[in-house]
């Protein structure tokens, strides 16, 4: 395993690039990509429309998974989904070519969670090429919750979560961590002096893996982690 924690002054711009070289040296140009959701990575999203209109992407070939979501519809303002296509997905010209695999939250969690697992494994399950996620200040990740049984998951890749751990509380669907350990590169990406806490006990000196944070069950999972941080939330390391 490599990990790499990179304090950035603007760490989305490297996500954003980050994203466009792994979409770029996709399998033929079919890049498998899962994506976060959260305010840190809207503007990971915006960027990486700008370099698409720019004519320095074409992402007709990639397919973009999502690591989680909130069992709300597409159109409610807490849905990822919604999120992703407003800051992405729209402002692209020909964004009906985009192999996009919303989780149906609508769905509630436990029919999504079966739906998007159906989804994932008639796809291979996919090697994702890379997997974007964020880190919360209680340490989740996804929707992967301290404490919570989603974390001894072993078989399934995609678990319904009735119980959110953090605001907003309504149930989630979510990857499991024998999911995300099918990246070939995963990228974290924190900002804000509410996640260095949480960055310290995951990826601190003293760090290791820890239910109560996780986020830091990660590394020994993954063959390549990337830690993007500003100033903030890396304050604590």
């Amino acid at each position: 395993m490599s990990l790499s924690i990179e304090v950035l002054d603007d760490p989305a711009s490297v996500c954003a690039q980050m994203l466009s070289g792994a979409a770029a040296a996709g399998p033929g140009g079919g890049a498998q990509i899962v994506l976060a959701g959260g305010s840190t990575p809207r503007a990971v999203y915006e960027q990486l429309a700008g370099t698409v209109r720019a004519g320095g992407l074409d992402l007709g070939l990639t397919t973009f998974w999502f690591g989680d979501e909130r069992c709300v519809s597409p159109e409610d303002e807490r849905s990822n989904y919604k999120m992703v296509k407003a800051a992405l997905l729209d402002q692209l010209g020909d964004a009906a070519r985009l192999g996009v695999r919303r989780i149906s939250g609508e769905l509630g969690p436990f029919d999504a969670a079966d739906a998007y697992e159906h989804e994932l494994r008639a796809a291979g399950p996919p090697r994702f090429d890379l997997v974007l996620l964020g880190i919360g200040p209680d340490g989740h990740t996804a929707s992967l919750f301290p404490d919570q049984p989603s974390l001894g998951e072993d078989a399934r890749l995609v678990l319904g979560v009735p119980q959110a751990g953090l605001e907003p509380y309504v149930p989630r669907v979510t990857l499991t961590l024998p999911a995300l350990a099918l990246a070939r590169n995963v990228v974290m990406l924190a900002s804000g002096s509410s996640k260095a806490r949480a960055v310290l006990a995951a990826f601190g000196p003293d760090a290791r893996p820890d239910p109560h944070v996780p986020c830091s069950l990660l590394p020994p999972l993954v063959d390549e982690l990337t830690v993007l941080l500003d100033p903030a939330a890396a304050a604590r390391l």
